[in-house]
């Protein structure tokens, strides 16, 4: 896993900005065009954190965490993608718990959830941000 340290100072000396700061919260991952629909991509986030981002077939972008929460594992980029009843999912490859990509509830144990993250493009860049959005558990 890389770490990166937002601490350092920069070549002329300056101290870098944090993600907290407010102008790093944003995470390029990849330009859009590289993407493969129902096909997810892992993102190391500035943050340190790992993210399973998915384009699906009505061109629709989603990010929620990598790490299975049953498994302990960063693995739900290698997920499933489908959906249930119109709602668009990603199953776990390990123990193949099916979560909701529009707020992140486990449709099998509804007591888990994955964190999810805001996504945009950006001059055609795919982009993630740093903070999870919060959502209230069921």
């Amino acid at each position: 896993m890389t770490v990166i340290d937002m601490n350092v100072h920069g070549a002329s000396g300056t101290r870098r900005d944090s993600v907290t700061s407010g102008r790093l919260e944003w995470t390029s991952a990849c330009p859009l065009s590289q993407l493969i629909p129902g096909l997810g991509v892992a993102v190391l986030l500035r943050s340190g954190e790992q993210v399973a981002l998915f384009l699906l077939e009505d061109g629709s972008l989603h990010a929620v965490s990598n790490i299975d929460p049953f498994g302990r594992a960063a693995v739900m980029s290698r997920g499933l993608v489908g959906d249930r009843a119109g709602e668009p999912t990603v199953a776990s490859p390990l123990l193949k718990q099916v979560f909701s990509l529009v707020d992140g509830r486990c449709l099998d144990d509804e007591r888990v959830r994955l964190a999810l993250y805001d996504v945009r493009v950006w001059a055609g860049v795919v982009q993630i941000h740093s903070v999870q959005v919060h959502t209230t558990n069921a």
